[in-house]
């Protein structure tokens, strides 16, 4: 890399890693700020909720603008909501005020990440570079989130949850001072205008999807209220493929998804972040309910996870560029897998924490090897005035995916749980209810693997500039 290059790249890892720590540097707090701001308890979940209902619903259709409008203007316009909103969060008297906070948080982080992923991937020329700057993207990203966890508890604790607002203020303007001079701004090949009914559809199509899984996990499967947001979910996304094949100038045109390498990399992606965020939450139940374990101590637990899917992340350009990024996303979700159904082996000795410490951290690693590979897949062989719609996908698949995977397996622990409280103890009952959850975990990311495995098996999609030709065969 040149000197210009690596400071392009500091830069707009920062951003991200920053985006990507306010997912979760609330999680640990939230009962303190419910208590503290006067929540009602069954309102404490929207402090998570609905930062993830912006990120989720409108990452897309940032993108796309980014595209249109430049990628440089619409980070920097990102960056000053995430101020102004941090500012707003962490002043906040009212729990009115700091969802308004919160959601303005997911606005910004939709407009920041598939800027910056965009100009990260036309800052650098698709192949061993790219990779390795993917690479290092995806372990701080996977970073990030991370250590918004521990960062939250600790200004939580030592200091007040305001802080984890307030830390925001003086990073973001940094990045906002160091944009206009490190990064160049993009210009669209041809002037278009936004598809707006495109843009509408999807966005309330994404946004219904999320909160209607959401509601589901909550209050059960046949909750009415989460059924109905479903429905509306599958008529709007419905309504947004018609629009898209109609339109002119259309926000995700479908030449761009039906090619191989972008529609089944995400599909890739959306499995093993669904999944993994998944498979620790229900360790995370198991340490506490059924070994014991405080809250800190399970957090613990978790270090050598964090520091595998770190090492996964700066391993995965060699392994992509040895085997190509559909092996390399194949493989990482069969490690994913296999390893997270080992954890069907846990039991009440305590013992089984070493099981644990051992099978997260091998899965962490298969997630990123997984996780860079689908970003590389999903966006390469496209041109520089797509990667924003590109970007904006995979950004679109990291977010659904965060959101959804909890509520879904929690609702088939708890479903098991409930069930075997009838004629067992407690701490029994939570071990069935996560080893059921565990396997169901780990079949649908073999599953996942095998279908990514079948239909990308004539893509033969490598990194190296030299083999551009081939790319653009296999997506074709």
């Amino acid at each position: 890399m040149t000197s210009r290059q690596k400071v392009v790249l500091v830069l707009l890892l920062g951003a991200q890693f920053m985006v990507s720590a306010d997912f979760s540097i609330l999680n640990v707090a939230i009962p303190v700020i419910g208590n503290g701001l006067g929540f009602e308890l069954e309102n404490f979940q929207w402090i998570a909720t609905s930062f993830a209902l912006a990120s989720a619903g409108f990452t897309l259709v940032f993108g796309r603008i980014a595209d249109l409008a430049g990628r440089r203007r619409m980070l920097i316009v990102g960056m000053v909501l995430l101020v102004v909103a941090s500012l707003v969060g962490g002043l906040a008297n009212t729990p009115t005020l700091l969802i308004l906070a919160r959601v303005a948080q997911g606005l910004a982080t939709g407009i920041v990440i598939p800027s910056a992923m965009s100009l990260l991937t036309t800052s650098f020329p698709e192949g061993p570079l790219r990779d390795r700057a993917l690479g290092l993207n995806g372990a701080l990203l996977s970073a990030g989130f991370t250590a918004g966890a521990v960062l939250g508890g600790v200004l939580t604790g030592v200091a007040s949850w305001r802080w984890a607002f307030l830390i925001n203020v003086p990073v973001g303007l940094i990045v906002i001072a160091l944009a206009p001079i490190v990064l160049t701004e993009s210009k669209p090949t041809q002037r278009a205008k936004l598809d707006v009914p495109g843009a509408i559809t999807v966005s309330l199509g994404l946004v219904a999807l999320v909160y209607g899984i959401s509601k589901q996990g909550e209050d059960g499967w046949g909750d009415p209220v989460g059924l109905l947001s479903l429905a509306v979910a599958a008529v709007l996304l419905v309504a947004f493929v018609f629009i898209e094949l109609r339109v002119p100038s259309p926000l995700a045109s479908m030449r761009i998804l039906v090619r191989p390498t972008v529609s089944w990399g995400n599909f890739g992606g959306l499995i093993s972040f669904t999944m993994e965020t998944s498979a620790i939450f229900l360790m995370t139940l198991y340490l506490q309910e059924v070994l014991g374990y405080s809250a800190l101590a399970a957090g613990l637990v978790f270090a050598v996870l964090g520091v595998a899917a770190f090492l996964g992340g700066i391993l995965a350009p060699r392994i992509i560029a040895r085997f190509g990024s559909p092996t390399a996303l194949v493989v990482g979700l069969l490690i994913q897998g296999v390893m997270t159904a080992a954890l069907f082996l846990v039991d009440r000795e305590p013992g089984s924490v070493w099981l644990v410490i051992v099978a997260t951290s091998v899965a962490g690693f298969g997630h990123m090897v997984a996780i860079v590979a689908y970003m590389v897949t999903a966006t390469s062989g496209l041109p520089d005035d797509e990667q924003g719609l590109a970007t904006g996908l995979t950004s679109m698949t990291q977010q659904v995916g965060i959101t959804i995977g909890i509520p879904i397996l929690s609702a088939i622990a708890s479903s098991r749980i409930h069930l075997l409280e009838t004629t067992s103890s407690r701490q029994d009952a939570v071990l069935g209810g996560v080893t059921t959850a565990v396997l169901v975990d780990a079949a649908i990311v073999v599953g996942g693997a095998l279908l990514v495995a079948l239909f990308l098996r004539k893509s033969r999609l490598v990194s190296a500039p030299a083999e551009a030709p081939v790319v653009e065969r296999a997506a074709s």
